[in-house]
């Protein structure tokens, strides 16, 4: 897994999340991200870091779910 790290990500599909902090699941001690939308609502997500790191297909080509951009 690479390195996730506070700061500003683009999903796959185009829209714009800041991730918060990096936290562990109480029961499994998973690796969870804890991320905000910026746009709409702007709410509070969380998902495990294996999903958010992973590479994801879609109309025959890869990306990586989440690509950071910036601060």
């Amino acid at each position: 897994m690479s390195l996730i790290r506070p700061g500003i990500y683009r999903h796959f599909k185009g829209k714009e999340y800041r991730v918060l902090y990096i936290a562990r699941h109480s029961e499994t001690l998973e690796d969870m991200v804890v991320y905000q939308a910026l746009y709409g609502e702007m709410g509070i997500w969380v998902r495990p870091a294996s999903m958010w790191d992973e590479m994801v297909q879609r109309d025959g080509q890869t990306f990586r779910r989440f690509e950071y951009i910036g601060e």
